[in-house]
């Protein structure tokens, strides 16, 4: 559970971040070739993870990172979806909101942590709950990456209930009751943001 927890609070922290801040560049900012790199961005979403598994296995194995945590926090720290979704958010923020900031004095970054994201709450809402519930969630990263039992995840600690010649399946339920707690919490403490988020964001289910 230790584990769970600290791979999701950092994950969704980092995607947080890296996701508000690119999708600001490509939202109010002018530079050349934007359109073209956010849609060879944007296009990875429709890639498989699988089709990239392998050379993502072969590339941490090479940096010395497997069987660590920050070989997942790595990998996952950046989101396609979570920067196609902000940005949709900043794109419905009048641009005059930024030109008069700058006007003010402030420089891009002061714009973006001042007035983009306080206002942006219902979009970042919307995505910290769907990168905490994939990150806690995840089955197939651990078990590709985590090896020592000591840093496995809830997920892979779920799998350990069952054997090949018999389950405990009392204790599998307790433990994904228990398992379902965090996500519960989340959704509930920023499902007041949920629907104004994907309504705002044009993302639909």
């Amino acid at each position: 559970v230790k584990n769970t927890v600290f791979l999701t609070i950092v994950v969704t922290a980092l995607q947080l971040l890296t996701s508000s801040f690119a999708a600001y560049s490509f939202a109010k900012l002018e530079f050349k070739h934007k359109n073209v790199l956010f849609m060879a961005y944007i296009a990875t979403i429709a890639m498989p993870w699988q089709v990239y598994m392998v050379p993502q296995f072969m590339m941490m194995r090479r940096f010395g990172l497997n069987d660590t945590h920050l070989a997942i926090i790595c990998l996952q720290a950046f989101s396609a979806f979570g920067v196609f979704m902000m940005r949709q958010f900043y794109q419905g923020i009048p641009d005059e909101l930024c030109e008069a900031a700058r006007i003010d004095g402030m420089n891009e970054y002061q714009i973006w942590a001042k007035i983009m994201l306080p206002l942006s709450k219902p979009a970042l809402s919307t995505l910290t709950i769907f990168t905490f519930v994939n990150t806690w969630n995840d089955f197939l990263g651990p078990l590709i990456y985590l090896k020592t039992e000591a840093k496995k995840t809830l997920q892979l600690g779920l799998k350990m209930f069952l054997s090949q010649y018999s389950s405990e399946y009392g204790l599998i339920m307790a433990a994904s009751v228990l398992s379902l707690i965090p996500v519960l919490i989340v959704f509930l403490a920023l499902q007041q943001y949920f629907v104004e988020g994907i309504a705002a964001t044009g993302v639909k289910g």
